[in-house]
Order: structure tokens, then sequence, then C-alpha cells
């Protein structure tokens, strides 16, 4: 006879998960779900020199560390992401045909304002850096809490950055695959 179940009455399931009732309640005893709240987090603040790297592959690894993905005690609904800096970004490089090929548009607000711009005329302008930045704020998720989470990225066109006093940890990704780098 199993503990804490009458042999006599007839096997009771929960509907969901087609265990008995009786052992139901003991796993949920056990089985908590971890909820992080704002003032629990820990943020540290990463570097991440560009130079050299894949720009998509670059972008999933930092949108990955801004969202906090990278951490056991993740939350969707929670800031609990690291600052990241990207140094060199204005070294980072397209693979394929893309720097030709890619295009970015945007819009002046007026009838028939669309403005495009390819990625070779981006990265040889004024902000090279934004080609980067872009990458990754298009893969956070879109909202007030994606907005604040963009907010903890700092990205640089060259090596200098305003940010030693913070001590950031030095996060190389080229070491992670060889497919994240590319020689230009």
């Amino acid at each position: 006879m199993r503990e804490g179940i009458d042999a006599s009455a007839p096997l009771r399931l929960e509907a969901r998960t087609r265990r008995p009732l009786a052992a139901l309640s003991r796993m949920e005893a056990v089985m908590k779900t971890f909820s992080a709240k704002p003032a629990e987090v820990v943020k540290k603040w990463v570097m991440i020199d560009a130079e050299g790297l894949v720009v998509g592959r670059l972008a999933s690894i930092v949108a990955l560390r801004l969202r906090g993905k990278h951490k056991p005690t993740f939350t969707p609904h929670v800031d609990c992401g690291d600052n990241v800096i990207v140094i060199n970004a204005a070294k980072a490089v397209l693979t394929g045909r893309k720097a030709e090929r890619k295009v970015y548009y945007k819009h002046t607000g007026y009838i028939g304002g669309i403005k495009e711009r390819t990625a070779k005329a981006i990265l040889a302008g004024r902000f090279p850096e934004r080609i980067v930045e872009k990458a990754i704020e298009r893969m956070l998720p879109r909202g007030p809490l994606g907005r604040v989470q963009l907010g903890n990225l700092r990205v640089y066109p060259h090596a200098e950055h305003p940010h030693e006093a913070q001590q950031p940890e030095k996060l190389d990704i080229a070491a992670m695959n060889r497919k994240n780098t590319r020689s230009a």
C-alpha cells in the first residue's frame, strides 16, 4: 500500500500531470519557482572587444548578456542583465556581401519620406558603431523592459571608453567559437 493513499478508494489523478493527487501535493512542497526581485539583482560590468567579430554573432551574445539569460536567476519581467561595454565597434565585420546588400531604412515622418542607406555607407560614415547598436537593439524585446535593458549597453567605435572606474570584466567572444571571428 502506498503511503498517504487509501487502497480501497479509486486512484484519483490530477488532470494536467496525470499523477496521483497525494504525490502532487508532496512535489509542490519541494519544487519552487524562483522569481528575482529588482532589489536582489547583482549587475556586473562586461567589456567586449568587437575587432574582427561577426556582427550578428556579437549581437546575439550581447543581447543574451543584456537580458540576463546567462544567469540561473533569470526572470523574464525583471532587468537582471549586465552592463555591457562594446569597444572597437567600427571594426566589426559583416559576412558575405551584406556590406553592399544590407539596407537600413528610416522614415522622416513626411509622406514618401522613406530613406535608405547601405551598411557599407554607414560603416564609412560618421557613426559606424550604429551597425552594432541596431543589431543588438533588434535582438532585444520591444517594450519598456527592452528599452531599459538597451540603456545598459555602451558602444564605442574605438578602444577608448570612460568606464575604467567600473572595472569591467573582459569577455573574449572570439575564443568561444571559431565562427565568431572573421578576417576582413
